[in-house]
Parts: structure tokens; sequence; C-alpha cells
């Protein structure tokens, strides 16, 4: 039986936040995105990035190897003892639950450790692949007045607009040719643009606007997923292509910086254990992770999960 000794607590640090990033921004052009979705991205790549770090600090033997073939775009996951991990995340923003996990962490035993049941039954896996959970306790800055704190204090932040599906994904795949922007601030502003080009590869241009003028770029865009300006966004910004103009409103800016404060790594389980074992959790169920679940889960209790100090042993063996 799994205690919380046994829990393993990694440091977050800013780094990780800007590793999430850099995979989130990837990931746009093939996803139904939300940016509550590219957040829960960011604190899912900073654990992988901290694990692997952990391994490496500790002298813990591992390999990198390709995810599944339905995996996302680029994944990688570790190999331990030549077995495949797979971590399984869960980002808690909300005060109260943080709270409860730095006050209580016993509470997280009676959680489920959560994968989704078409996740689980996808092809590729094997019974002995390992499935890690992890929690990481982060904020996010969201509301006007939590922008308005980030922006007094100095503290990081990353400012995104997710482009229409047409422009992520457009019904044919041809170069997008020149592209105007303009920005309406008072002040020159840097703008990234990223997107794919010919051969769906990603790829990203900064550009630095003046204020109330119009600039022309030549590149080889055959898509646009997502904007990013570093500016806390005062002031219209608008992009021409093709005849075809996209605003953007001040309002109409996320900030996708995850503010982590800890990652906590519970314990682990092998595939072929956890599917005789677990239960099903239909979806819109309330769990300690969730208010709702969007999906059908498969799920085991925390408590019931393998510490893994014996994964490290067995691995170093």
């Amino acid at each position: 039986m799994l205690t919380p000794a046994d829990f393993l607590h990694l440091p977050y640090t800013a780094d990780l936040t800007e590793g999430g990033i850099a995979y989130a921004l990837r990931t746009v052009s093939r996803n139904n995105t939300t940016y509550n979705r590219m957040r829960r991205i960011v604190a899912g790549v900073a654990v992988e990035l901290a694990f692997r770090r952990h391994l490496s600090q500790q002298n813990i033997p591992y390999e990198i190897a390709a995810s599944m073939p339905l995996a996302e775009h680029n994944r990688h996951d570790v190999l331990l003892d030549n077995r495949r991990c797979d971590i399984k995340s869960f980002f808690i923003s909300y005060r109260r639950q943080i709270l409860q996990m730095r006050r209580n962490p016993e509470a997280l035993l009676g959680a489920p450790a959560l994968v989704p049941s078409d996740i689980d039954a996808g092809e590729g896996h094997s019974d002995n692949d390992l499935y890690i959970f992890a929690f990481v306790a982060g904020l996010k800055a969201t509301l006007p007045r939590d922008i308005k704190k980030v922006i007094e204090t100095n503290q990081p932040h990353y400012f995104v607009h997710v482009m229409p599906e047409r422009w992520r994904n457009p019904a044919h795949w041809n170069p997008l040719g020149a592209l105007t922007l303009k920005s309406e601030a008072d002040e020159p502003i840097a703008v990234e643009i990223s997107g794919e080009n010919e051969a769906r590869d990603f790829c990203a241009r900064v550009i630095n606007l003046p204020p109330k003028k119009k600039i022309g770029v030549d590149d080889s865009f055959y898509s646009i997923s997502s904007i990013h300006i570093k500016e806390n966004p005062t002031a219209r910004l608008g992009i021409i292509i093709q005849n075809k103009t996209h605003i953007i409103a001040p309002v109409e800016w996320e900030n996708i910086w995850v503010y982590g404060l800890d990652i906590l790594l519970a314990g682990f389980i092998a595939r072929g254990e956890y599917r005789r074992r677990a239960k099903y959790i239909p979806a819109k169920t309330q769990v300690f992770q969730y208010n709702k679940t969007r999906v059908k889960n498969l799920a085991v209790p925390i408590a019931s999960l393998k510490p893994l100090h014996d994964l490290f042993d067995r691995a170093r063996g």
C-alpha cells in the first residue's frame, strides 16, 4: 500500500514551463485546441522534463524512445529497464486543492489514477509498459486583475492567440503567400507567428512591428496556427493573408504560462495489472482532479500504486 512518504516531490522551475510552451505550440494545428488544454499540455511536458532531470541527477540509467504511433506529434517516452514509461499527469490549479495537497497529502491516496479508456485501448501498447501518475500544483493568470498583477510584479507571462480553423488547417495545402501585419499600439511590439511549412514541419518567425504601420512579410508558411506577443496586449493587431483579414482584440489573447509550484510523482503500475484491476468511470463524473471528467476513464486508487523507489532500484540493478 502506497503512503505519502513514498511520494516523490520534484522542484518546478521556470525552464520547465518554457519547454512545455515550446511543445504546446507545436500541437495547436493538430488538435481541437483550447487555451486550458494548452496549459494542461504545458504542465504535462513540464513533468516529463522534470522526471528526466531527476533520473539524470540520481544516475538512474534510462533511454528515450519515440512515443506510440497515435501519440502526440514528436512525443518521446522514457524507457526504464527496457519498459516504456507513460506519465499521466494532472494539473491542479485551484488554490483550495493545492492547500489540501500540501496540508493533507493523504487525500491524494483516495484519488483515482485515471487513464482515458480510448487511450489505453490504442494500438502499440504493451502490458509491460508502465503507467506513472503525477500531480502538478500550479497557478494560472487569466483574469484581468491577475494579468495586471503579473505585469506590475514583472512575473513571466506568455500571451497567445490561436488562429481560426481555416488558418490552422487550410482546405488546400498551398503556400499562403505574403502576409501583412498592422499593430494599433502606440509602441513597437514583437510578434511571433507559428505555423507549418510545405513538409508540415513547425516553423516560427519573429517580426518587429512599428506602431500603426503596415508591414509586409514574405515567408513559406502553409498554415498559421498561433500568434504570440511579448508585451501586454493593449491594442488591436491585424493580419491579412490572401485578402482575408483577421483582427485580434486585446481581450482575445490568453496567458498560457503555468506558474508551477510543485511536481508530485505518486507511483507506478504495469499496464497489464492496471487493466486487470481498473474500473470504468463514466464521463461527467466528479473526481479529485476534475469537477467533471470529459471522457470515459479507467481508474484504480492512487493508494494501490507501487512506490517509485522500487522502480528506480530495479533500473539501477
